[in-house]
């Protein structure tokens, strides 16, 4: 079973120095390939890097909302060169993050903006953050439309209602470690609502350890425990569970395995 992390932050300090060894430890439990996520200067330059160093790893570059506020004409500047190399594959994460953040809402709601237009204008899909902003989320993707660029809502935690709003905008819904808590019965409902071609698994790691690891540090190799905990919610072997996440994250990033980077 091949799988990608569509959604992970191997570029994280919790990490550093030990890349190596936890892309192996992934290559080992099937994962093979991985979206490597920044959200500021400093990480999206990590992730660039680390997807130059390893073949089958891919950078996603953009500013997260709780570094909104730091988003200058020089940072965008930075971030539109960014958009042009190679293994960039999307713009992201970036969203809205209403949930004890030192960015005020409205620079966030300004810079989430601004780089949507900026996705729009190049035509890159974005990887979407949102913490208790699903209003004014969906309202800003669909007002950018985003079904002209693409977009996935990363570590989707919403219910049915806004899973069928976001995927009339044409959405892809990730699914991170949550989805395996027993607690999670809204994104449980989700998991088993979406369609088959917009499904993609994450671990968000070192952040959101799914069951048997919760609470302890993430990483790119539990995706598979994720894509098993899918697979039971959605009554399916997990192989096709494995196989729909693995050609959706390919498709959304544009990624085509005959490449060579």
């Amino acid at each position: 079973m091949q799988l990608f992390d569509s959604h992970t932050h191997l570029n994280d300090p919790a990490f550093l120095g030990h890349e190596k060894a936890y892309i192996e430890h992934a290559h080992k439990l099937g994962i093979q390939k991985m979206a490597m996520v920044g959200s500021n200067a400093e990480f999206n330059a990590s992730a660039i890097k680390l997807a130059h160093q390893y073949e089958d790893i891919y950078a996603v570059v953009g500013w997260h909302p709780e570094d909104s506020k730091y988003f200058h004409e020089d940072q965008a500047e930075i971030l539109r060169a960014q958009l042009q190399d190679s293994k960039v594959v999307a713009l992201g994460e970036i969203g809205l993050d209403y949930y004890e953040t030192k960015s005020p809402r409205k620079i966030q709601r300004r810079v989430f903006e601004e780089q949507l237009e900026l996705a729009s204008k190049v035509h890159i899909p974005v990887a979407i953050h949102n913490r208790d902003a699903f209003e004014d989320t969906y309202a800003i993707l669909k007002n950018a439309h985003v079904e002209n660029f693409g977009g996935v809502m990363h570590s989707f935690n919403g219910g049915p209602e806004w899973l069928d709003k976001f995927l009339a905008l044409g959405m892809h819904i990730s699914y991170s470690g949550v989805a395996s808590f027993n607690s999670a019965h809204d994104v449980h409902k989700s998991v088993q609502e979406t369609p088959a071609d917009r499904i993609m698994a994450e671990t968000d790691a070192p952040y959101l350890a799914p069951i048997p690891f919760r609470g302890k540090q993430n990483e790119p190799a539990y995706t598979l425990y994720v894509v098993e905990a899918l697979a039971r919610l959605r009554d399916e072997d997990p192989d096709v569970t494995g196989k729909a996440t693995y050609e959706n994250a390919k498709q959304f990033y544009r990624i085509d395995d005959d490449e060579k980077n």
